[in-house]
């Protein structure tokens, strides 16, 4: 029974995907199709996915449970330069509100460099173009050594949402790419697993900036695409995680640490995840 709930559990979020999909395309079919047999197999497609949606509910408190509990990972951050943190692991678990598409121990970080000012919230367009941001087309480099087994770099890079409107606009956004699933979530990104197992995945990358494909062997540090603004994303930024799967679709997230990287003033480099706004540096 332990293995029943941990495999739904682990795939709660295509359960659900499909449940939605069943109860949408069973109530819509059921009112355009006249024919009597197929009606009324039609009218039973919603239930069908109500039980699924029920059944996800049922495992999650016990499903939880059974996700095997990790020590942190240690790994290159992404970036090189002075970036903030934000919804980060150090601060709250689940960083991102979510444990959906492996995110529990995931990081946002924006490029934030003294020596140039970034647009401040709710200042100048509702809907900013990404090169406003320092953070558009920096390097992004390869948290483990490893093999690609993702790489997607066609999605646009849309504007920022950088205003109260602009926020509102993203989320209701964020609705619709739902229904593509974490394709369009996590936009444009790179896949790479270690050789324990391990996948570390880098999103929101900028269109056209992939510098590896599936298969290539990638090392820690290595220049492997730019930081950009597609998927579902507020500003350029890079998004990084660890997960015990390929797919962000049934991944668990896995904590991780950033090597050799300084904390805002500190002086002395050390294995750690930033807090909230604070800003790490990273050579």
């Amino acid at each position: 029974m332990r293995r029943v709930i941990a495999g739904i559990y682990r795939a709660r979020v295509v359960i659900v995907y499909a449940s939605v999909m069943t109860i949408f395309v069973g109530t819509v079919a059921a009112q355009v199709i006249p024919i009597a047999p197929v009606k009324a197999v039609l009218t039973l497609l919603p239930l069908a996915g109500i039980v699924g949606m029920l059944l996800v509910l049922a495992v999650l408190v016990p499903g939880l449970k059974l996700v095997p509990s990790r020590e942190p990972i240690t790994v290159l951050a992404p970036v090189t330069g002075r970036w903030s943190a934000l919804n980060s692991p150090a601060t709250r678990v689940p960083s991102h509100g979510v444990r959906a598409y492996g995110q529990t121990y995931a990081v946002d970080l924006i490029f934030d460099p003294k020596e140039r000012e970034r647009p401040a919230f709710d200042t100048g367009m509702a809907l900013r173009y990404p090169n406003e941001y320092p953070a558009f087309g920096e390097p992004v480099r390869a948290m483990i050594d490893g093999v690609v087994v993702r790489a997607s770099d066609a999605q646009r890079d849309h504007r920022a949402r950088a205003s109260a409107l602009g926020f509102i606009y993203m989320m209701m956004e964020g609705t619709i790419r739902e229904i593509g699933g974490p394709r369009l979530i996590i936009g444009n990104h790179i896949t790479i697993r270690g050789e324990d197992g391990v996948y570390a995945l880098i999103a929101h990358v900028k269109q056209h900036s992939a510098l590896v494909k599936v298969g290539d062997s990638v090392v820690a540090g290595q220049p492997i695409a730019a930081c950009g603004n597609s998927g579902n994303s507020s500003e350029p930024h890079v998004h990084a995680q660890l997960m015990d799967r390929a797919s962000a679709w049934t991944g668990h997230g896995v904590p991780m640490l950033f090597a050799d990287i300084t904390i805002d003033d500190e002086t002395e480099k050390r294995d750690a995840m930033p807090a909230e706004n604070e800003h790490l540096i990273a050579l």
